[in-house]
């Protein structure tokens, strides 16, 4: 019986040791991938400002974008960011219910947006106006197409950290992973006002 507690006991103490230096490798990891995303997301801005003006004798920023619809995605990924943010003030009070609650709200706006980005490709490749079409079609779909991506990585990322939340509750590694994932989203949402930015608000001046 001795035995087993001490065991027991040595066991608690090994992970306590070890744990501070796990959350610390995978915050580290988790910077070098938002470092690297950085970098990605920078050489694509890049691109785009170089071949934006290429047109090819087809239509330009002003003949196809669609200003409110464009300010419609921005609204959702602008209040999905908000309630990212009221979520990690409910894992810091500890209440799990309003957690999965602003999870959820938070999951439902950033579908919407992806699905207003797929019917907005959708809609211009219909019209013949494809990446294919142009240089300047192609850095944009390039550009708005990779952060679409990185946007429903973020879903599915969220969708597991419900479960997570929902079979686990809110332990030390949930809430890490947590904040790591309202990190992501809120990168996302800097990532897109540069976006609507430069290539959309300058696309129709």
């Amino acid at each position: 019986m001795m035995t087993t507690e001490a065991s027991t006991i040595g066991i608690t103490h090994n992970e306590k040791v070890e744990h501070p230096d796990a959350v610390e490798m995978q915050a580290f990891g988790f910077w070098l991938y938002l470092m690297s995303d950085v970098i990605i997301f920078a050489t694509l801005f890049a691109v785009y400002v170089v071949l934006g003006g290429n047109y090819a004798g087809g239509p330009t920023g002003k003949d196809l974008f669609e200003l409110p619809y464009v300010l419609g995605e921005t609204l959702l990924l602008l209040l999905s960011s908000f309630t990212c943010g009221l979520v990690m003030l409910a894992v810091r009070d500890g209440k799990k219910n309003s957690v999965l609650i602003g999870l959820a709200v938070t999951f439902l706006l950033g579908l919407g947006f992806v699905l207003m980005e797929i019917n907005e490709f959708y809609r211009m490749i219909a019209e013949g106006h494809g990446p294919s079409r142009s240089a300047f079609l192609s850095s944009f779909f390039t550009l708005v197409g990779t952060h679409g991506i990185h946007v429903a990585f973020g879903l599915i990322w969220m969708a597991v950290m419900m479960g997570q939340t929902a079979v686990k509750g809110l332990t030390p590694p949930v809430q890490s992973r947590l904040m790591r994932l309202s990190m992501f989203w809120h990168f996302l949402d800097i990532v897109w006002i540069g976006i609507f930015s430069i290539v959309y608000l300058m696309g129709v001046m």
